[in-house]
């Protein structure tokens, strides 16, 4: 197995992990925000772990702490969105974020976009628009809204490796830093510690964030950002299925025909961008 596959795999691993999140935090009675600070004090025991482990130096500068602020982002509005709409909706809302990716790359790294990137941009776009029409009629509007807006801060944690002088495993650590120091004083008014919610608590912060991050950094470091962020289709997949199974969520209609724009749109966009590589590759070749 090559560099490149191994970061694939783990990147594929890690979003698979992150898809246990929407279950588990539904199974949890608590405010988001208490969710949110429980799991990342946990998870901050396995980050801290693997750094002495692979004797990793933590890092602190400019670039590490927007990398950080990041993955507070993506944490903490993801557990409020999902205690404000279903976890279809907060997943495949998130989801949104290879366009994002596609767009900060454009305007802060000078990646010029292509048009095949814009039209995936204008589909996903309008995929979104059916999540807020879902939300007219079932409610959950804010929840739509901070679940995109994850989106946008799932983008940073895509792109931490792509930033100078960047660290990405220490921005992972001090997102969690950040995200357990506001969430703990919310979890110290919860009330309700049943089994079901403690150990669930403590599979996210080992699992779907502690064990899932430092594999997403691992593989960051030889999967590009954009075809990493496609990859993690695994989790829209995944988690609004076990929310169904296990919690038995509705989906709305118009979310449904959202999710499938959504996540055809990326998946179409993601072969066609494989087509287009393997033909620019082949067309390189030099003749005899």
């Amino acid at each position: 197995m090559t560099a490149s596959q191994r970061g694939t795999l783990f990147v594929a691993i890690s979003a698979a992990l992150y898809s246990i999140g929407g279950l588990c935090i539904k199974v949890i009675p608590w405010n988001g925000m208490s969710i949110n600070g429980g799991r990342t004090a946990i998870a901050l025991v396995v980050i801290g772990a693997y750094l002495l482990w692979t004797k990793h130096p933590l890092r602190l500068n400019r670039w590490v702490a927007l990398g950080a602020l990041s993955v507070f982002g993506t944490n903490a509005l993801f557990s409020l969105a999902n205690k404000l709409t279903t976890a279809a909706n907060a997943i495949v809302l998130q989801f949104t974020v290879p366009i994002f990716v596609i767009l900060f790359s454009a305007l802060f790294f000078r990646k010029k976009p292509q048009k095949l990137d814009l039209a995936a941009c204008a589909v996903v776009l309008g995929g979104i628009l059916f999540f807020f029409l879902d939300s007219l009629e079932m409610g959950g509007g804010l929840g739509n809204v901070l679940a995109l807006l994850s989106g946008v801060s799932y983008a940073g944690v895509f792109l931490m490796n792509d930033m100078p002088d960047s660290d990405a495993i220490s921005s992972v650590f001090w997102g969690d830093v950040l995200s357990a120091v506001t969430g703990l004083p919310f979890l110290a008014h919860e009330t309700e510690f049943t089994a079901t919610a403690v150990f669930s608590l403590v599979i996210l912060g080992a699992f779907q964030v502690g064990v899932a991050y430092v594999l997403l950094c691992i593989g960051l470091k030889t999967t590009p950002p954009v075809t990493a962020s496609l990859i993690s289709g695994i989790e829209p997949v995944l988690n609004p299925i076990l929310v169904a199974i296990f919690y038995k969520e509705a989906i709305g209609a118009y979310a449904m025909v959202g999710a499938a724009i959504v996540i055809g749109g990326v998946v179409a966009y993601n072969v066609l961008k494989l087509k287009l590589g393997a033909k620019a590759q082949h067309s390189n070749i030099p003749t005899k």
